[in-house]
């Protein structure tokens, strides 16, 4: 069918902000909006300063649209199974397989008696068997990897679905052949394995201990309205999953109409369009129907809702009002208004609160859904014996003084400076912009909307603020309470579903056979020239300046990394939190974030293992007065005594719930078997030694810490010459001359198998992870091996741990592995190590265990899964190009460990060159055989300890095992 393009319009998103006339400025500003003859919305942004492209297909449908039943969220992840030409052999023979597991799903939704549906069950499992010998498992993901595609996902949310990756521009053709086709006719195959890795991902949620309060607050806050509905659905409709009813709900919604393909990055869209007509020009016309109105119900205000969250002594009060939904016009000023009252300076009347230690938190903040919003206030006073009632009190005070309009037109017109530098950086990167189209076009919104937002933001008067003040912080709320406690789980058990083994992994479709014949690009990745990309200069011997312009905006950032971290003294953290809560010389804290403000400036810290750093941001044509405010704050800190007792306090109370987590927990583990007691979490001062410091010791610590030599980045569009003078005129440079000292973090060796255990009583699921240690690594061909074995072990969906645990059986919801490396020139002859890790519901845990033993006992050697693995590791370094804001820190911190030019040179130089008999060699030389290490994290009660104590000496840790406490 030959489309046409019907209209096109051409917006420069942020115009109103930029007057900046470089050609890679404008087009990154710039999209290009394009509607098919069949409905379909295209809009087209041009950035070429990295070499990729953003690409998402965005469907006006969501969890809203479905509400309770998982349907929108079930169909995302069927999207990735293929369609009647992609991921199947023969489909013909398959089909017929595939309308009876769906008639059959028909058929136990309908059925309550146990038995029945047992057998029912049974009956799918081995129609599902017989189905998968003529599937193709991940192909669609092996052919996006082979045309230069990574980050394959997608999401759900209650108002749209959207699925993207980012890819190389060269296979923009393939990209959009592929995407098309997906479309046009999706196959519900694979299903009763996605079914259990559905299931999951609702364990993985429900142990998270916020998740459920979260839950229990939108069933609240929305009731009488398809929000009040998690995304993923009840458990009670995921165990009856009706396929025609996903069948109807495709066919309702994935219309052209109801779509639009987003497209950000280096392509040019005159030269694209043609392709794109080809493609998604064949997808089915049509509109979606309108959502059904709702009314929601009235919330009573005098009934104190309690939530429950498993973490003791810290309180909590909130309040939950009205607001409209995405796009209304009133948002613009209702933003600003919680702007007045927390922002990124702190500055705010809530932020004061907590700048003078009268709470621990005060926060208010707005969330959209389409239809409707939420505009919320949380508040926890300080522990322990803070009064909730008080402090919920003092916030509202805070909050009246907006409704009368108790702030000035100075403070207004400074905060709008402030979202201007904000919004500018946000736009900046591909994916952020990207972010911003999406949630744009999914919440129904035309595209020159975010410039309208943009104008009313600019234009809100304090009569605005003080208007929607008056009218949404009123007297109907939901009024919530933190109480300490944990809500119901739903139990489901595994259904003892026989595995999938299919016959086809590595085959290829007709479909995919005919796509590559025609694709002859020779692939070579972009690489950042470090000798280019940044200018260096020596600002004295010990503090090098490397300087790269910002071709967007007038926005600089400048990050000075002082070359001393945790690793030479574990107090630098301590030393991170309290710094960022104190006075500067006679001004107070707030005075002080003011007088940043005034020059629309930011200062934020950061620690890490090897360096501390202070970032600044600021606006170009007030650089020297921002180094100067800097320079103020490095050198006439005050010390408060409340402040440090307040830390004190807050580690204290932290410390009673910091193993509710068992994602935490099993983090917490991995650092202790890997690293020992230079784990990050041991490796931090604990409370007794927190007591013994005084304010004038952390202050003194920051001081000495100038001393170290420091690297510093720039980016921005002053003249790098010009910068270096003003770092030399206002910073204390001359003295930062200490030489760094390199500690060392050697990976722990091991000669026995060990299984270490830890208690997390109320979890759903149990987290399983493995440590082997490997011999050391010492060139870039032994790097090189090491990174394919584990990307083609554990990276990805084409990888053996994903397809074996989560794809065949369904055991896991996250199965991946990864590498541990120390540093290839620092530490060349130092060993290098494997960690697996994945999360399973409990009574999966012994055949998780050991069908992950199992591969490391006898991998499984598949060569098209190799040579995607070898693709996938060029698109990463393809795709993962810095932005411009980033390529100072890269550069820098690539020279501190030693490399001299970009070390993926080499990478792509070599990696054609290696086969699968290379990753199998490395398998049975370097990591059969060893001894490894097994992490359980999960309720005990659930461990067979007998099947456990198969794989090594069963060890139970606590708490103080793994946190200095």
């Amino acid at each position: 069918m030959l489309i046409i393009v019907s209209m096109k319009k051409i917006y420069t998103i942020l115009a109103l902000w930029c007057a900046v006339t470089a050609t890679m400025g404008q087009n990154a500003l710039k999209v290009e909006e394009y509607k098919l003859d069949n409905g379909l919305t295209v809009w087209i942004n041009e950035d070429h300063s990295q070499p990729k492209v953003f690409g998402a297909v965005v469907v006006k449908a969501g969890a809203a649209d479905c509400p309770d039943t998982g349907l929108a969220h079930y169909f995302e992840h069927i999207l990735f199974k293929g369609t009647d030409k992609i991921g199947t052999v023969d489909y013909a023979k398959e089909r017929p397989l595939l309308d009876s597991i769906s008639m059959k799903y028909d058929e136990l939704a309908a059925t309550k008696d146990e038995a029945k549906r047992k057998e029912i069950q049974q009956e799918i499992n081995r129609l599902n068997i017989k189905a998968a010998d003529y599937a193709i498992p991940n192909e669609y993901n092996n052919l996006i990897t082979r045309f230069g595609g990574s980050g394959l996902n997608a999401a759900t949310s209650y108002d749209y679905t959207y699925y993207h990756n980012t890819f190389a521009p060269q296979y923009m053709e393939q990209w959009a052949e592929l995407n098309s086709e997906r479309l046009i006719n999706p196959v519900f195959r694979l299903f009763q394995g996605e079914l259990e890795t559905v299931y999951e991902e609702k364990n993985m949620y429900a142990d998270n201990p916020l998740m459920p309060a979260m839950d229990d607050m939108l069933k609240t806050f929305y009731n009488g309205s398809p929000y009040a509905y998690s995304v993923i659905g009840s458990t009670e409709n995921l165990k009856n999953p009706r396929l025609s009813e996903m069948r109807k709900f495709y066919e309702t919604y994935y219309v052209a109409g109801n779509m639009a393909l987003i497209l950000c990055g280096d392509i040019n869209a005159a030269e694209v369009m043609p392709v794109i007509k080809r493609t998604f020009g064949r997808l089915r016309p049509g509109t979606a129907p309108s959502r059904p109105p709702f009314t929601l119900q009235q919330l009573d205000a005098s009934v104190m809702h309690p939530f429950k969250i498993p973490l003791p002594i810290i309180k909590a009060i909130g309040r939950t009002y009205r607001k409209p939904g995405y796009g209304h016009p009133d948002n613009a000023a209702l933003n600003m208004a919680t702007l007045l009252l927390n922002n990124t300076n702190q500055t705010g009347l809530l932020d004061s609160l907590m700048v003078n230690s009268k709470l621990l938190m005060a926060v208010a903040g707005g969330s959209d859904m389409k239809d409707a919003g939420a505009l919320s206030l949380l508040v926890v006073p300080k522990v322990p014996f803070g009064s909730k009632n008080k402090a919920e009190s003092l916030c509202m005070e805070q909050i009246e003084k907006i409704k009368q309009g108790n702030f000035s037109e100075d403070m207004l017109d400074k905060l709008k400076r402030s979202n201007d530098k904000e919004l500018k950086t946000s736009m900046e990167s591909i994916s952020k912009r990207a972010d911003v189209l999406i949630k744009t076009f999914g919440n129904g919104l035309p595209l020159d909307f975010f410039i309208h937002y943009i104008e009313q933001m600019n234009k809100v008067t304090k009569a605005d603020i003080v208007r929607v003040a008056n009218q949404y912080f009123n007297d109907e709320y939901l009024h919530g309470v933190k109480k300490f406690g944990s809500y119901p789980k739903d139990k489901v058990s595994q259904p003892g579903y026989k595995p999938i083994s299919p016959k086809n992994i590595g085959a290829q479709s007709d479909y995919a056979k005919a796509l590559d014949s025609v694709s002859k690009n020779e692939f070579v990745p972009k690489l950042l020239d470090y000798d280019k990309a940044a200018e260096e200069i020596s600002i004295t011997d010990k503090v090098k300046l490397y300087a790269v312009k910002n071709p967007v905006n007038d926005v600089f950032g400048l990050y000075l990394y002082f070359h001393k971290g945790t690793r030479n003294d574990k107090r630098l953290n301590l030393v991170d939190d309290y710094i960022n809560q104190l006075g500067v010389g006679k001004l107070s804290k707030l005075e002080f974030n003011k007088k940043l403000q005034d020059v629309g400036a930011a200062i934020s810290t950061g620690c890490f293992d090897q360096s501390f750093g202070l970032f600044l941001t600021g606006f170009d044509n007030q650089l020297r007065p921002t180094l100067q405010l800097l320079n103020q704050f490095m050198n006439d800190l005050t010390p408060d005594k409340e402040k440090l007792k307040d830390m004190l306090r807050t580690t204290k109370a932290a410390a009673k719930s910091i193993d509710e987590s068992n994602s935490s927990v099993a983090n917490a583990m991995i650092e202790k078997v890997a690293y020992g007691n230079m784990s990050n979490y041991l490796n931090t001062s604990s409370l007794k030694e927190m007591q013994k410091l005084t304010p004038e010791t952390l202050i003194d610590l920051f001081k000495q810490l100038q001393n170290m030599e420091c690297s510093i980045v720039y980016c921005g569009t002053l003249d790098s010459q010009e910068v270096a003078a003003a770092l030399r005129d206002i910073l204390p440079v001359d003295k930062m001359k200490e030489k760094e000292v390199y500690v060392k973090k050697p990976l722990m060796q091991y000669t026995e198998p060990v299984v270490y255990i830890y208690n997390c009583p109320k979890t759903r699921q149990n987290i399983i992870a493995t440590y082997t240690p490997l011999a050391p690594c010492p060139t870039v061909d032994e790097r090189l091996r090491l990174n394919l074995w584990s990307r083609y072990f554990g990276n990805g969906m084409s990888s053996v741990m994903f397809q074996e645990i989560r794809e065949m059986r369904s055991l896991a919801y996250g199965a991946y592995g990864y590498a541990m490396k120390p540093s290839l020139m620092l530490m060349p002859n130092y060993s290098t190590a494997y960690v697996a890790y994945m999360s399973t519901q409990a009574d999966k845990t012994n055949e998780a265990l050991h069908l992950l033993d199992s591969l490391f006992t006898d991998m499984p050697l598949r060569e098209k899964n190799v040579e995607a693995c070898k693709l996938d590791l060029l698109n990463s370094i393809n795709n993962s190009y810095p932005t411009f804001r980033n390529i100072g820190s890269t550069i820098l911190f690539d020279k501190r460990m030693g490399y001299t030019a970009n070390p993926e040179e080499e990478t792509v130089k070599k990696i054609h060159g290696y086969t699968k008999d290379d990753i199998n060699d490395f398998f049975t030389t370097q990591v059969k055989g060893k001894p490894r290490i097994t992490i359980v994290v999960g309720n005990k009660k659930t461990m067979d300890m007998k099947e456990l104590a198969k794989y090594g000496r069963i060890v139970e840790l606590k708490k103080e095992d793994l946190w200095n406490l």
